[in-house]
């Protein structure tokens, strides 16, 4: 959880799994549909994915034990150099040296190294490796990771409340460490459409496994792509032919890597679901997992329906 996503967010997703699957077996034999709603607002949902399998792995393959190495980490889903160190070294006490975004600074200063981000990450790695102690080998990571969140900040760091303030060499540089400069976002273009059928359900599909929301479930709608979709295009991918009708607006989304921009438009029909579609009451949207772009879309969308279909 803490991949990408702040301490103060995760705190209470964290208590609220412990409480719903307090070991690994009970994480394991839990429905994915269901880790993926409780994992709702964390974004990032691959990782919930891989969590869902690392337990069953863990459940199945380890006797319900996790590997007590870094190597032994790795082989799980979704347990990168990062948290395998991390784990390695807080949870068993291994001499490993995890560096997440606070150590990189921490070292960065430490040893005044101007190189930027990202290449330099290898070198920062060496050199958090080589100020890693023999014996409590976690709790130096998370003094360092402490030392990086609450004295060495991003900007105007506390040097003279910091330990390290002797030995440092980039003592009050806050240009460190450097960074290239950010690349603007390229804008992505689509149409959602929101299809009912007589009994007035929603036509869902399930996203597939791997790629950019693995496994939600969204409305049908066009590829996302740098071109507007024209009238004929978008018809031409949508999910039924009946007439369609485009609602005022559009609804925006800002991934990590692009700016998505969608339409919404509406239409009535009816037809077998095939594949990862369903057929699902706008009222119960509520017990799926939905990533937030498409409760942004369901919100515009719903709300523009006359009764009794905006019920949802």
């Amino acid at each position: 959880m803490l991949q990408q996503t702040v301490v103060k967010t995760v705190i209470p997703y964290f208590h609220h799994f412990l409480t719903r699957w307090p070991t690994v077996e009970a994480l394991a034999t839990a429905n994915l549909d269901e880790v993926l709603h409780a994992w709702q607002g964390l974004g990032y949902y691959a990782r919930a994915r891989n969590l869902h399998k690392c337990a069953q792995m863990v459940a199945n393959e380890h006797d319900g034990k996790f590997p007590d190495t870094e190597d032994g980490l790795r082989a799980l889903p979704g347990i990168g150099p990062y948290t395998a160190a991390a784990v390695a070294a807080i949870a068993f006490g291994r001499k490993a040296s995890p560096v997440d975004g606070n150590i990189e600074r921490v070292v960065a200063r430490l040893f005044a190294v101007e190189e930027s981000l990202p290449k330099v990450k290898p070198t920062l790695r060496r050199l958090a490796e080589d100020i890693t102690p023999n014996r409590r080998a976690g709790d130096h990571a998370q003094a360092l990771m402490d030392l990086g969140a609450t004295i060495c900040l991003p900007r105007n760091p506390l040097c003279e409340r910091c330990p390290l303030e002797s030995i440092c060499t980039g003592k009050g540089r806050s240009d460190l460490p450097r960074r290239q400069p950010k690349v603007a976002r390229p804008t992505r273009y689509g149409v959602a459409f929101l299809l009912f059928d007589d009994q007035g359900r929603l036509l869902l599909r399930r996203r597939p496994e791997r790629g950019l929301l693995g496994g939600m479930m969204e409305v049908p709608s066009t590829e996302w792509r740098e071109e507007t979709w024209t009238e004929a295009e978008a018809t031409d991918n949508a999910p039924l032919r009946t007439i369609w009708r485009a609602l005022p607006g559009t609804v925006v989304h800002v991934f990590t890597h692009f700016r998505l921009e969608l339409e919404v438009w509406t239409g009535t029909g009816s037809r077998q679901a095939v594949g990862a579609e369903i057929w699902h009451p706008p009222a119960d949207l509520g017990t799926l997992a939905l990533p937030t772009v498409i409760k942004k879309v369901l919100r515009h969308g719903l709300r523009a329906l006359p009764s009794p279909e905006n019920d949802g």
